[in-house]
C-alpha cells in the first residue's frame, strides 16, 4: 500500500502518545519495585498484558499461521532479552552507566539500517541528518540520565560485566525495534502485539531463576502499578507501537523513543516533587531539538510499502 501523509502523521502522533505513557509510568515502576523484584514485575505485567490482548483480539487469534507465531517469537525474544539484560546489568554496574549504555539504542538503529539486510523493506538508507539527529538525541539522554557531579572516572575506570550486559541490552532493544519494522507489515497488529508479549512473558519467566531471587510484597500501590503498566503501558502501548511501525522509518521510531526520559522527567516534576536542573533541562531540550530537526531536514518522500494486514 501507499503510506499517505495522514497515515504517517497519525503513526507519529500515536507513537508519541505511547512514549509519553512510558515516560509517565517510569516513576510509577520505580516506586513499585520496592515491593517486587524487577524481573518478576516485568514477567507479571507481560502476562497480564498478554491475557488482556488475547481477550480483546480473540477472534483474530483463532487461525494463527506459522509465520505469525514465528514473528511473535522473534519479537518477543528480543523484547525479553532487552528487559532481562537490563535487569541483570544493573546488578553489577551503576544506574547512570546502564542508562548511558542503554541509550545507545537511538544511535544503533540508524547505524544498523545502513546494512541492507537489516533495513526494513522500502526504507531509504539513513543519510547524515538522521545520524546527526540520533547523536544529538543520545547526547540529550546522557545529560538527562547522568548527574552533574558524577566523576569522569565513573565511566572510564574499567569495564564491568554489567556494562557489557547493558550494551547488549541496547542491541536487543534495537533489534526488537527493527524486527517490528520488518514484521509489522506482514502480520496483523492484533496478532503480532499479542504474540510478542506472550512470548516475552514466557522467556522472562524462564530467565527469572537465572537472574534474580523473586520477591513480592502485595500492596495496594503494587496492584495499581501492575494494572496500569500491564494494561496501558504494555498491552495498549505495544499494540500501538506494532501498528505505528507499519508507517514509520525505524530511525524515526528510535528518535521518538528517545523522548521517554524527557517525559519521565516531566512526570517527576509535576507529580513526584522532582526539581528541574539546568543540566536536565538542556538534555530534554536537546532531545526535542534533535527530533524536530531530523524530521524537518530529512524530508524523505512518502514511499510505497507492502500491503499491511492491520486489524
Amino acid at each position: 500500500m501507499i503510506v499517505t501523509r495522514r497515515q504517517s502523521l497519525l503513526a507519529h502522533a500515536f507513537l508519541l502518545a505511547i512514549v509519553l505513557v512510558w515516560g509517565a509510568t517510569f516513576s510509577v515502576v520505580q516506586n513499585a519495585l520496592r515491593d517486587c523484584s524487577p524481573l518478576l514485575f516485568n514477567t507479571l505485567r507481560m502476562t497480564l498484558a498478554c491475557i488482556a490482548l488475547a481477550v480483546v483480539h480473540l477472534r483474530h487469534l483463532r487461525n494463527l499461521s506459522r509465520s505469525a507465531i514465528r514473528a511473535g517469537a522473534v519479537a518477543g525474544l528480543f523484547l525479553a532479552l532487552g528487559y532481562a539484560l537490563q535487569t541483570t546489568g544493573l546488578q553489577t554496574t551503576t544506574a547512570p552507566r546502564c542508562a548511558f549504555l542503554t541509550g545507545l539504542v537511538v544511535v544503533l538503529v540508524p547505524l544498523f539500517c545502513i546494512v541492507p539486510k537489516l533495513r526494513p523493506p522500502g526504507a531509504p538508507r539513513p543519510g547524515i541528518v538522521p545520524l546527526f539527529g540520533a547523536a544529538g538525541a543520545f547526547a540529550g539522554i546522557v545529560l538527562l540520565t547522568t548527574p552533574a557531579n558524577l566523576p569522569l572516572s565513573e565511566f572510564t575506570h574499567g569495564l564491568h560485566l554489567g556494562d557489557l550486559l547493558s550494551f547488549l541490552c541496547a542491541i536487543a532493544f534495537a533489534a526488537h525495534l527493527l524486527s517490528l519494522s520488518h514484521l509489522a507489515r506482514q502480520i496483523p497488529a492484533s496478532q503480532l502485539a499479542t504474540l510478542q508479549i506472550g512470548f516475552a512473558a514466557l522467556f522472562l519467566a524462564l530467565a527469572m531463576p537465572l537472574v534474580e531471587t523473586p520477591r513480592i510484597d502485595i500492596s495496594g500501590y503494587l496492584i495499581f502499578a501492575m494494572l496500569l503498566c500491564a494494561l496501558v503501558g504494555t498491552a495498549a502501548a505495544f499494540y500501538v507501537q506494532t501498528w505505528a511501525q507499519q508507517y514509520l522509518q525505524a530511525s524515526h521510531t528510535a528518535l521518538l523513543l528517545a523522548l521517554e526520559p524527557a517525559f519521565a522527567l516531566l512526570t517527576a516534576l509535576l507529580f513526584f516533587g522532582e526539581r528541574l536542573t539546568l543540566r536536565s533541562g538542556l538534555g530534554a531540550a536537546l532531545i526535542l531539538i534533535s527530533l524536530i530537526a531530523s524530521e524537518l531536514l530529512s524530508s524523505q518522500p512518502v514511499s510505497e510499502q507492502p500491503e499491511a494486514n492491520a486489524a
